[in-house]
């Protein structure tokens, strides 16, 4: 027989144990609701729980967590929320299941369509109690910005260096998404070999932009790096993909209108005009100070 779960105060005493659910009836002298595990694949459960208050909740799903992996032997636990259910979701947070994402429309609630946020514990993560564990779950929570690197490259004639590329009609420069622990820097330099066939020293930044949701993509700060002025044969030394980048030419600043982005359109004649001086930008605009 299985002993009652505590941490001193607050009691889990099992109910139900079968193939599918592990039920424990919760109380701190009186009784405060239910928390249990249902079993879905192999090494892997749901945790469900109906408590009183979040302190209590939170006690009680950390008890059946460590339960859960040590007794039925788990390897994964998960907790599905109502994303528009903050005080659930700091119970599940609180009780150390990190934030994973968002199922969008997974659930049916009196005929509409809801998401699900879905929160998730290994049993060889970090107790939430522990340094380590506890910004785990910080950062699962906090939000995931993208960072965008492109390289400005000019010719002696004034000109710019851009890229006809093969997902959209508007010439783009060379550069791109920085992936997850790499600096911004290093990700410029390697998208433009990856790109172009040679990644040319970056002789500092020109402007920091930010770009606010559009056409789908979530918003993103963006670093234009200086990748200086050079003789216009450059363009003959670089290799162009020829399957993300199609073909490359020099643009001049007054004949973009039409061939970039609005975006842009904005900014590269303001950088271009004045290369010298650091840009701070809001969708390719100046900030006012």
């Amino acid at each position: 027989m299985t002993a009652p779960l505590t941490d001193g105060d607050l009691t889990l005493r099992l109910a139900v144990d079968d193939d599918l659910v592990v039920r424990f009836d919760v109380s701190n002298g009186r009784p405060v609701g239910t928390v249990e595990v249902r079993r879905t694949t192999p090494g892997a459960g749901l945790v469900v729980w109906a408590v009183d208050n979040s302190d209590m909740a939170q006690r009680a799903l950390r008890l059946v967590s460590e339960y859960a992996f040590g007794e039925l032997g788990l390897e994964r636990l998960q907790v599905e929320v109502d994303p528009e259910l903050h005080a659930s979701a700091r119970v599940a947070i609180r009780s150390g299941f990190r934030r994973e994402g968002v199922l969008r429309g997974a659930a049916l609630v009196e005929g509409r369509r809801r998401d699900v946020a879905v929160y998730g514990m290994r049993v060889d993560d970090p107790r939430p109690d522990t340094v380590t564990g506890w910004t785990a779950l910080m950062d699962s929570t906090l939000p995931k910005k993208r960072v965008i690197a492109h390289v400005v490259v000019r010719d002696t004639g004034g000109r710019v260096l851009l890229c006809q590329v093969s997902y959209k009609k508007d010439l783009e420069l060379p550069g791109g998404v920085v992936e997850p622990d790499e600096d911004p820097a290093t990700g410029a330099s390697r998208e433009m070999e990856e790109e172009l066939g040679t990644a040319l020293p970056l002789l500092g930044v020109l402007a920091i932009d930010w770009l606010p949701r559009w056409e789908g993509w979530g918003d993103a700060v963006e670093i234009l790096y200086n990748g200086g002025v050079h003789d216009p044969s450059l363009i003959d030394e670089l290799r162009p993909d020829g399957f993300e980048i199609r073909s490359i030419s020099w643009r001049a600043p007054d004949a973009l209108a039409g061939l970039v982005s609005p975006l842009n359109a904005r900014r590269l004649p303001l950088i271009l005009a004045a290369p010298g001086q650091l840009h701070n930008l809001s969708n390719g605009s100046p900030i006012n100070s």
